[in-house]
């Protein structure tokens, strides 16, 4: 039987159109994400508006803003469509996929993943290489490789693995021609560091027992985007990097790079972020299991 009184439903589509636009900040990218055309989004989210009365979105010429009203929908569609997805992972669970900084990806991981696939030759993996915030669920995340200085989502299970070593490394080349001989003689390089990790130089110097103001505050010079970067620019004999130690221990064994003072413990910690719908997956605890004993292996080498 219909009833004659039921208010009508608005479309799922309009639904996650609008959802997607408001999170996003933006039609064209909302329609690039789940697929349609920007006109498409544009009719689905009047045909909301339309139907609830009330105005969901403010246009502007850069921006597309929620309202106070689009913004309470908005966070709850957000809820809704993550509670929908993870039910479906569940159901149909694909590969797990690990989430971690290009940089680890480059420098620790791929190195380190011909050892994981002989001890479990029938797990597939897939990767997101990103480092910054993530959602889980929209963007299908098991596990994620982090740094404590970054805020975990409210979704995940957080496990902290082992403090992360830091410290200047450089090519043998330039700690000749600079003299590199005691701690004081940074001040005379040139000091390299990433635009996400800005203070890096003063938090080695304060973990290694250093005075940062004797140091003049040990700033940057230069700054590059990614860790890799950073780290290539170092080996070209550009200066001198303050760096986590597990992303330079292959170069520091080839000779390409040296660390003039060793490294010491810095202010953070690695962990690893797991998402609790794969937690019970064998693939899981298995990835798990030997993120964990090869992260506290790298940093437990001396």
């Amino acid at each position: 039987m219909i009833d004659g009184n039921a208010s009508p439903r608005p479309s799922l589509n309009a639904l996650r159109a609008f959802e997607a636009t408001a999170r996003l900040r933006s039609m064209t990218a909302a329609a690039n994400e789940i697929s349609v055309t920007h006109g498409a989004i544009s009719r689905h989210i009047r045909s909301l508006e339309e139907l609830f009365g009330v105005v969901l979105l403010t246009r502007g010429p850069h921006t597309t803003d929620p309202t106070p009203e689009g913004a309470r929908l908005a966070e709850r569609l957000s809820v809704a469509f993550d509670m929908i997805q993870a039910s479906i992972d569940q159901l149909k669970p694909g590969p797990l996929t690990l989430s971690c900084s290009a940089s680890i990806m480059m420098y620790w991981l791929l190195p380190r993943m011909a050892r994981f696939h002989e001890q479990h030759p029938d797990i597939e993996l897939q990767f997101n290489m990103n480092y910054g915030q993530i959602d889980i669920v929209r963007d299908k995340v098991g596990i994620a490789i982090r740094n404590t200085m970054l805020e975990p989502p409210p979704d995940v299970v957080v496990r902290e693995m082992t403090v992360e070593s830091i410290g200047p490394v450089c090519s043998p080349e330039y700690m000749r021609a600079a003299r590199i001989r005691k701690p004081k003689d940074l001040e005379h390089v040139r000091r390299l560091a990433t635009k996400t990790r800005l203070n890096a130089w003063t938090e080695w110097a304060v973990a290694a027992g250093h005075d940062a103001r004797d140091l003049h505050e040990l700033k940057a010079h230069d700054r590059f985007e990614h860790f890799y970067l950073l780290i290539q620019a170092a080996a070209c004999g550009l200066g001198v990097a303050a760096v986590p130690r597990m992303l330079v221990l292959d170069d520091l064994r080839s000779g390409k790079l040296v660390a003039p003072f060793g490294f010491v413990p810095g202010p953070h910690k690695l962990a690893l972020w797991l998402a609790p719908h794969v937690i019970p997956r064998p693939d899981t605890q298995a990835l798990t299991k030997w993120l964990t004993a090869e992260l506290r292996d790298t940093e437990g080498e001396r």
